[in-house]
């Protein structure tokens, strides 16, 4: 397999974070009693501080594999020992950061038993900036190879503010090589009919480098409802949205197939291992369900009830 391409830019203002400091409990881990920092690190990328990004923290050690201080460390503890934020100090107050990032997925069995994949940012290097922000379509972008496997055309409906656009099916890796799959959606014209055009299938993927814009947006929406008499009463709320758009791609794609890049073998092999992943992720999450139930079948005493 190729070096695969997987890297996310995030720069901005700290609006918020949940970073806390904590330190490895298992004590059949190599690094037991060693502290780490984890946590979300929420950046603001654009001046209104309506396209609000998280970008997650899983463990950050004091040091790194190679026996240095990690900077990033000293960085995310700064934060949590307190720094100004848009939230609690405004924005021309707040720190401003430029965190480098990875694609990743964070997967989980929800209540009903269902697997959500959800997409995520993986932080991995943190540097203060001291002076000028990038221009705003420079501070939340990403860039990965993807094998794709299925375009799905969505045409406009005003009604619910949806504009056309196609949803680009498929995976990307991990550094480890590791299958993510994955959907990005695609606004431009030109793009959704490059890749409607390529048709790539399940059978037949089309393997490209693509690249684009994180959104993660506050939008404000007002309903009005009329009234028999008097004025209309008009409701407003506010509504996430989230998409990973595509902005552009390589002018040639990957030859699929071929041994310095990706293999049908090996595509078999990492859907294999992400088979067995799941399977893992499932058999921990019936265990704690299990334990859950367990705990609550047992009685518990009533105050003034003891028999002993």
């Amino acid at each position: 397999m190729k070096k695969i391409i997987n890297t996310a830019q995030i720069e901005g203002r700290l609006y918020q974070h949940n970073l806390s400091k904590k330190t490895v409990s298992n004590q059949n881990s190599p690094n037991f009693g060693k502290d780490f920092i984890s946590g979300e690190v929420e950046i603001a990328v654009d001046e209104e501080g309506l396209n609000v990004i998280p970008v997650h923290f899983t463990y950050v050690t004091e040091m790194t594999s190679k026996g240095n201080a990690s900077p990033t460390y000293a960085t995310l503890l700064r934060i949590i020992e307190g720094v100004p934020s848009w939230v609690t100090d405004g924005k021309e107050n707040a720190l401003k950061l430029k965190i480098s990032c990875a694609v990743a997925i964070n997967d989980f069995y929800n209540n009903n038993n269902e697997l959500v994949s959800a997409k995520r940012l993986e932080g991995s290097f943190v540097n203060i900036v001291n002076g000028q922000l990038s221009e705003e379509q420079d501070r939340n972008t990403f860039s990965t190879d993807m094998i794709i496997t299925n375009v799905k055309h969505v045409d406009e409906n005003p009604e619910r503010s949806i504009k056309e656009h196609a949803i680009l099916h498929g995976a990307i890796f991990d550094f480890r090589g590791a299958l993510l799959p994955v959907e990005y959606e695609i606004e431009n014209p030109e793009g959704i009919n490059y890749f409607e055009s390529v048709n790539p299938t399940a059978n037949e993927p089309l393997f490209t480098k693509v690249w684009g814009n994180i959104y993660c947006e506050t939008v404000v929406v007002k309903t009005k409802e009329e009234s028999a008499f008097g004025e209309a009463a008009v409701r407003t709320y506010e509504r996430k949205n989230k998409c990973w758009r595509v902005s552009g791609s390589s002018s040639e794609a990957y030859d699929f197939g071929d041994e310095a890049v990706l293999t049908a073998e090996e595509l078999k092999t990492a859907i294999q291992n992400r088979n067995v992943y799941l399977a893992e992720i499932k058999a921990r999450a019936d265990e704690y369900k299990a334990k859950k139930n367990v705990a609550a079948a047992v009685p518990v005493a009533k105050k003034g009830s003891y028999t002993f």
